[in-house]
Order: C-alpha cells, then structure tokens, then sequence
C-alpha cells in the first residue's frame, strides 16, 4: 500500500510516526493530512536507507537543493561533494538535474550517498538517451518517455518532476498572449517542442493514468511540474500560466483518487504583490495539495544575488502557504553552481523558509528565536552561535575580529547596550 491508501485506512505507518516526532506534531495529524492531501511522505519504498519527508499544511517550510552535472561541466566527485553540502547545509532534499556525461551512473551514485528523499526530471535522462540512439528528443515515442519514468522509479527515486501540464491548450494560450520570456523550463520547452514536431499531444497529460500507475508502484511523489512558469516578472501570473495550474490541479485529482501522493510545483519570477495571490490561487484549484515554489524572485536585475531576490520571495511564499522551497543560488542564470554556491543557497532559502514558519505560526519556529535572543542577552556567544542557521559561518567572522573584551563584538566594543544595561 502507498502511504495515501494506508491513511485512507487509519493505519498509521513507521514513516508517518517518524514524521511526527520531527515534525513535533501528533501522528494522527500526519495521517488525516495525507488523507486529505495537504501532506505527503516522500520516500519511494525501495529507497531504504532514508527516512521519508513529510511536507505539507502544518508542518515546517521544507527547503530543496539542485546538483547535477552540464553537458560543459562533468564531475561526478564535484556533484557528491555539492550533495553533502547541501545536507551539511540542512536541505531537506535534493534533486539532481544532471545533463551531461553518464547521468545514469551520476544518478545512482546520489541515490546511494543520500540521506535525504532524491528527486529527478526524467525528461532530461529521456533527451540524453535520444541522442544515444541518433535521434532527436522529438522524435522519442512517448512509450520511450514513460520507459525512463519507470527506470528511475525502480532506482528508488523519491519524487518526480513531471511537465503533464504543459499541453496543446496551455502552450497556444502563450502564443496568442505574447511573453518576453517564452518558455524558460528546459522540461517545458522540450515537451512544447516534442507536441509541436509530432502534431500530438503531450504523452504525459494524454497518458496520465499510465504515470499514476508508475508512482503508485512505488509510493513515488509526482511533482507536477510548471513547465510554463514566467521567466521573468513582466510574465507572471498569465493566462498559459493559470492555465497550466487549472490543468495541474485536474490532474492531482486524478492521482489523489488512485492513492498516489501529489505536489504541485510554482514560479518562478514574479512580482512580490503577487506572491500571495498566487499561493492562495494554488491552494484553490490544487484542493490544497502541497505547494513547490522556485523562489520566487522578486526582481530581474540581480544576476550574482539572486539567492537573496528569492530568500525574499520565498519568505513571502512561505508565509502565505507555500510548503516546499527550491532553493536559487547566486549563479543563477549565470553558469553551474559551485559547490559554495550550493551552500550559500540552501542557507538563503533556509532562512526564508524560517521566516515564512514564523509568519504562519509553524509549531516550534518561534522558539528557536527566543532561544537565541536570551543567549544573546546573556552575552553567551558559544549558545548564540550554536543556534544559529549557519553555526560555521558565525564562528567564523566571530573568530576573524577578536574583541578585547570577550563579552562583546568590535561592533560595539565598551559601548554594547546590553553590557551597559546589565551592568
């Protein structure tokens, strides 16, 4: 049985009770909500050396981290080493996107290390094995696509991405509306292209219960992807958007129906008034299923910065719902990240991930914040850096600029307020 349909029979699992007890929530929490579909547990079941990760209404804002290799940058050590920071970070999952050179030994080699849930797009593995048999991605059957859906299930990934709205209707709906960005998800445009050089529908919309069918066989998360989300914030929030979302929600139904556990994935760029609007909107149509959002950026003109343009974003679309945030790096739009750069993003979105737990008045989140202020009032340093998000980098510009006094910062010095109110 999945977890949905175990729920669905008041069972609670050793996934469920593991979930609750991090979570600091009952376990018969978990199980109603996943009855209900606002939570899910990603863990494929042959993917056993992990615990499952709930995410979803009630619970902590979850943050996730892309890896993966280019077709110009391949090193398989270079991406583990960026898969252990980014749990060293404290993300809570991962996915890897790798596109050049053996991503099938890549792939497994992180399923392997990985002590947190993994998700893929198979859709890139499907585009890499297309040019193995001298073909062009467009030319793929859609059978050829579902094939390498079920191969990467059978791996033990965790959670798919999986662009099923992005169809013949949606696709139109941008033509005639015009956008400066297009489409900007790789999944997205090479779906868009494989419908326009077949004259067909998308296999994955058109097929869907095949892919309930896969999950299911699994308990594997579908992430149903927005392969039409804006680029930029002069696209947000448009009609092949919306349209896509309309689609999406549908299709969650479906799955939900069948016992397969759903998450709905989000922009992308957008404006920050129209953050909230969009997570509500999401909720609505997607009967409440949990809610993957890329940032969102706030801005389009911060190229080197854009871990804080979507820490921004994404504290915003924590606050008003979102449940799951996919980490942005500063090399964003500007070239593969580094491993520091997987780093410094995983900690930005943890941050704003925190701060959207406060805002909603997550169980526990406030806590952490009290904890440190009375450290901090103590002028008890080893306690403050301890609870820190990033003990490390505390300790470090602590470290690099010694006051001559040890109960205070060169910040300060003898003037310190809470030194000369304690006094």
């Amino acid at each position: 049985m999945t977890q949905l349909e175990s729920a669905r029979k008041g069972i609670i699992t050793d996934e469920m009770k593991a979930s609750a007890r991090k979570e600091g929530v009952e376990p018969e929490y978990i199980r109603k909500s996943i009855e209900e579909g606002t939570v899910i547990i990603t863990r494929n079941k042959l993917h056993r050396s992990i615990e499952g990760l709930a995410v979803g209404k009630g619970l902590k804002t979850k943050v996730n981290a892309n890896i993966g290799s280019s077709q110009d940058h391949i090193d398989i050590k270079e991406e583990l080493e960026k898969l252990r920071v980014a749990i060293e970070a404290g993300a809570d999952a991962v996915m890897d996107l790798s596109t050049g050179g053996d991503v099938n030994a890549i792939r497994r080699a992180v399923l392997k290390e990985s002590s947190v849930p993994i998700g893929t797009v198979p859709v890139y593995q499907a585009a890499i094995d297309a040019r193995k048999k001298n073909k062009s991605f467009v030319e793929l059957e859609g059978t050829e696509i579902f094939e390498v859906i079920e191969q990467q299930a059978e791996e033990g990934v965790d959670f798919v991405t999986v662009h099923c709205g992005v169809t013949m209707r949606s696709v139109e709906r941008i033509k005639r509306e015009g956008r400066i960005m297009g489409i900007v998800s790789r999944g997205g445009a090479l779906t868009a292209e494989w419908m326009k050089f077949q004259n067909r529908e998308n296999p994955l919309f058109e097929d869907f219960p095949r892919l309930i069918k896969i999950a299911k066989k699994y308990d594997m998360v579908l992430s149903l992807g927005d392969g039409l989300r804006p680029g930029c914030l002069a696209d947000a929030t448009d009609r092949g958007q919306i349209e896509e979302l309309v689609t999406l929600g549908e299709l969650a139904k479906q799955a939900f129906d069948e016992g397969v556990q759903v998450m709905i994935e989000g922009p992308g760029h957008m404006p920050l008034d129209q953050i909230e609007a969009n997570m509500l909107l999401q909720k609505r149509l997607c009967n409440g299923a949990p809610f993957y959002v890329l940032g969102p950026l706030v801005t389009d003109i911060a190229p080197g910065y854009d871990h804080i343009t979507s820490a921004i974003g994404g504290a915003i679309a924590a606050s008003s719902g979102a449940d799951f945030l996919c980490y942005v790096t500063p090399s964003e739009h500007l070239r593969l990240p580094s491993v520091q750069d997987v780093r410094d993003g995983v900690i930005a979105s943890r941050i704003a991930a925190h701060a959207g737990d406060i805002a909603k008045k997550t169980k526990g989140a406030m806590e952490e914040d009290i904890k440190l202020a009375r450290a901090r009032k103590a002028l008890n340093w080893d306690e403050q850096i301890r609870l820190s998000i990033d003990p490390k980098r505390a300790r470090e510009l602590r470290e690099t600029s010694p006051p001559e006094d040890s109960d205070v910062c060169t910040m300060c010095g003898s003037l310190c307020a809470i030194k000369i109110t304690c006094e």
